[in-house]
């Protein structure tokens, strides 16, 4: 990798991670050089940074009037009734996040300081909360997984439900940090979040009581003799290690099969799905194309040829909570045909962002680019069709009758798993 570049591949979206509360998104940072992001310090207060960018605007002098906006500002200083409220900064950030906004790209958005302090927190692993990663579709706000021994999986959160109430008010009717902020809270609280689930009539309540969620990203298990499930729920940077260990495990045992299970992972650093990828590809072979928008931009990322296990019989196990950076290691596996991919359609999250950190504190995350598979497929909003498609729930006229009043009482840890059953019996019938 280049200089300071740092992929991540994870969900998406706005994907946001409600673990602490924000997301954990298809995009890499670029730390910029002080060379391409100086600039002066009278220049750091938001007014004077938008001043700048919209009076020197290429985007300005050739297409936009942009007299209409300060004629609007001037209106706001001389006339409106509550002076007090004029609060100068966040009218700055209001106008940039209204631009950001108007592109439509719900993984374009603008950060103010506080919104990307909570950004980087994430990043840093400093989570608190529900733990669920969950993104904007369709202007809702919609799980994408609850992640592994959360209280949003104990609590039996799926993905796919969309959050139509925080605490009774609609989600629909906040800001995105606003509704962070609501889901957010003390170690020991509740939220209750009202939930709208297909093939449920009517919406339902969840109560949720907030903990500090401890990711752990690798996890094996040997199923049956010499079957191992090797489980990744996300790829985050304790995971090469933790994967790396794993894998000599199953080598060390002369395993007969593995399973890889992608399931409700939604994603993490692009970088690491092609360490991942290293340990099963042979030969130099391409993980994943970046196309830009300048075509002498794109960029291609290699698996390292020295695979630990480049021919154990495998299956790859996905579901709609498999995004972004897992959807690059399944996508890559079905092309090369190292892996039948088993289970339910991925969640579909193909495009990648760069965050850039402003001198005020605030930063611009911004969709720069597409990833593809080796085979040349983009898989944004479509997701990855598996090989073999298998239902997690059996699909019974007993399960059918579900209702909004009981509708996730089960203990989830009990239903059968029957993709992984399914997984199982295809490797011992090889």
């Amino acid at each position: 990798m280049k200089g300071f570049q740092k992929f991540i591949g994870a969900v998406v979206l706005l994907a946001v991670v409600f673990l602490l509360g924000w997301e954990s998104a298809s995009y890499y940072i670029l730390k910029k050089t002080a060379e391409n992001r100086e600039v002066t310090q009278d220049e750091v207060s938001p007014m004077a940074a938008f001043s700048s960018l919209i009076s020197t605007s290429s985007y300005q002098q050739d297409k936009a009037d942009l007299s209409v906006f300060w004629t609007v500002w001037q209106l706001l200083e001389d006339t409106y009734v509550d002076e007090e409220s004029l609060n100068k900064t966040t009218m700055v950030y209001g106008a940039i996040k209204g631009m950001v906004g108007a592109i439509d790209d719900p993984y374009t958005v603008y950060m103010d300081p506080d919104e990307t302090l909570e950004f980087d927190r994430n990043l840093n692993g400093q989570l608190e909360g529900i733990g669920a990663e969950l993104t904007v579709r369709d202007q809702s706000l919609v799980v994408v997984t609850p992640l592994k021994n959360s209280p949003a999986e104990q609590a039996g959160l799926k993905p796919g439900d969309i959050v139509y109430k925080i605490d009774g008010e609609l989600a629909a009717e906040m800001t995105l940090f606003d509704a962070i902020m609501n889901i957010r809270g003390e170690k020991g609280s509740q939220v209750v979040l009202t939930i709208i689930r297909e093939d449920i009539d009517q919406p339902f309540e969840v109560s949720i009581t907030r903990d500090t969620v401890n990711i752990e990203s690798v996890y094996l298990e040997e199923v049956e003799e010499g079957l191992y499930l090797l489980s990744v729920y996300q790829f985050n940077d304790n995971t090469p290690t933790a994967f790396m260990e794993k894998i000599l495990e199953v080598k060390n045992a002369d395993a007969k099969g593995l399973i890889l299970d992608l399931r409700n992972n939604g994603g993490g650093y692009l970088e690491i799905s092609v360490d991942v990828l290293s340990e099963f590809l042979e030969g130099t072979v391409e993980a994943v194309t970046i196309k830009r928008r300048n075509e002498k931009d794109n960029e291609t990322l290699y698996v390292s040829g020295k695979p630990n296990l480049p021919e154990i019989p495998m299956v790859v196990l996905i579901n709609e909570g498999s995004a972004s950076a897992a959807e690059i290691v399944a996508g890559a596996l079905q092309d090369y045909k190292r892996a039948v991919v088993m289970g339910e359609k991925s969640f579909g999250k193909g495009s990648v962002q760069e965050v850039d950190k402003l001198a005020d504190g605030s930063s611009v995350r911004l969709t720069i680019a597409k990833w593809f598979t080796p085979n040349g497929n983009n898989i944004d909003y479509t997701g990855i069709t598996p090989d073999i498609e298998v239902a997690y729930f059996e699909e019974t006229a007993e399960a059918g009758e579900e209702t909004a009043e009981e509708p996730i009482e089960d203990d989830i840890t009990d239903v059968e798993d029957r993709q992984l059953d399914a997984a199982v019996e295809y490797l011992k019938n090889l």
